[in-house]
């Protein structure tokens, strides 16, 4: 198998010790449901976690209804229908553009909200996937840059034919908000996978850290783990949606914002971890974009986020900051990784 056609995937692998049966709030309490594109499990430990997991569920379905691109009540679907009007937005919408811009800044555009029509284009938004001429992803691109969204924190307006999705950050900042309202409940241990964005609140029940595997490129299996707590993990990668086109080539759908293309920057897969699923989500894709060496640098430049990176010949690196919680398993030990020094 092509490294072009595999992946790295965190998977919520959790080792779970026994709890104390007679503790109520050692027990674990479930939650699933079905919303933004993808199924999501939280499982939380406290004696709240039943009412605060019912107050998440509604939270997600509020937001999705706020940043949904399709449903015409969204502000979303508001903003790209607005014909350059300007579009009053709530507080988590204004956030989550914010925090867009910001990103698309730091990373000179490998971030960019408004690639959504070229993404639709290609069929990643549909399903109806094709290989776009040169002429029409010159015709998206016109209306394919952040710096022409007019946003002063609390309304917005986008030149007529652009289109922007939470797509990058959406989940990330979902994650984030949703934290704040178990942490609000009393909950000091839960696990979330928002459809495979890990998110992390304390440790373990028994004081241990969560254990999150990476699942092996090559097989079924893992062939990592990550120990962690208080924290988000979360991957980009070519597994998530791809097609392989009539020339045989493999397209995912991570595109370069400069080009309108799937990425080639020599990643196969970028993993992100920091506090902040935001931040973690937005990096995961805007490195993959950018490569290793612009990756380094700009890990280098900051100090709230680590990394796992996976070049497509197959050598794995990572920062210094989780030397210490990523372990080979003992069937890779001869994979070849390096360790990013400041």
């Amino acid at each position: 198998m092509s490294w072009k056609t595999i992946s790295l995937l965190i998977t919520g692998v959790i080792f779970l010790t026994s709890c104390d049966k007679s503790a109520p709030d050692k027990e674990p309490h479930n939650k699933s449901f079905f919303a933004m594109d993808t199924y999501m499990s939280i499982t939380a430990y406290g004696k709240n976690a039943d009412t605060a997991l019912n107050q998440v569920e509604e939270k997600v379905s509020e937001l999705e209804n706020l940043w949904s691109v399709t449903r015409e009540s969204s502000e979303f679907y508001k903003i790209n229908h607005s014909n350059g009007q300007n579009i009053s937005v709530s507080p988590e919408t204004a956030e989550l553009i914010d925090f867009s811009i910001e990103i698309s800044e730091i990373t000179d555009g490998a971030l960019d909200c408004s690639i959504y029509p070229v993404l639709t284009e290609w069929g990643f938004t549909t399903g109806d996937y094709k290989i776009p001429t040169d002429e029409r992803l010159s015709e998206l691109l016109e209306y394919t840059d952040y710096r022409k969204i007019n946003f002063d924190g609390k309304s917005i307006s986008i030149p007529e034919n652009m289109q922007i999705d939470s797509g990058a950050v959406g989940k990330g900042l979902t994650g984030d908000i949703i934290t704040e309202i178990l942490v609000k409940n009393g909950i000091d241990s839960a696990l979330l996978d928002l459809g495979g964005n890990i998110q992390t609140i304390g440790k373990k029940p028994d004081d241990t850290e969560w254990k999150i595997g990476l699942r092996s490129p090559f097989d079924e299996g893992n062939f990592a783990t990550l120990e962690i707590s208080d924290c988000a993990v979360i991957t980009s990668g070519g597994y998530e949606r791809y097609f392989i086109g009539e020339d045989g080539k493999t397209y995912w759908h991570i595109l370069d914002p400069a080009t309108g293309r799937p990425a080639e920057s020599g990643l196969v897969s970028v993993t992100v971890i920091g506090r902040e699923g935001k931040l973690c989500d937005a990096l995961s894709t805007a490195l993959f974009v950018m490569g290793l060496e612009k990756s380094e640098d700009l890990w280098k430049s900051r100090n709230d986020f680590e990394m796992v990176v996976v070049t497509d010949d197959g050598k794995i690196y990572l920062t210094e900051g989780i030397e210490d919680k990523f372990s080979l398993n003992q069937m890779y030990a001869n994979l070849y990784t390096e360790v990013i020094y400041r």
